[in-house]
């Protein structure tokens, strides 16, 4: 029984983090696509450049784009 555990825990503990790292779905680069031009356009193509710089700006996104950046540990 406790190893049993031990694997769920192990199985959560890789899972959770490869999925706050996953990139934006067609519709989170949507819902960020004017916000990465007005605040972030030079980023434009280099996505650990641009995330950096939305997480920077997060204060100035739109209520969406917020949500997006928050949901990918920004």
């Amino acid at each position: 029984m406790k190893s049993s555990v031990l694997a769920a825990l192990l199985l959560t503990a890789t899972v959770l983090p490869a999925t706050a790292q996953s990139g934006p779905t067609p519709q989170e680069q949507m819902a960020c696509r004017s916000d990465a031009s007005k605040f972030c356009a030079e980023h434009i193509g280099k996505p650990p450049q641009m995330n950096a710089c939305l997480r920077e700006n997060k204060t100035k996104l739109s209520d969406g784009c917020r949500k997006v950046v928050e949901s990918h540990g920004g």
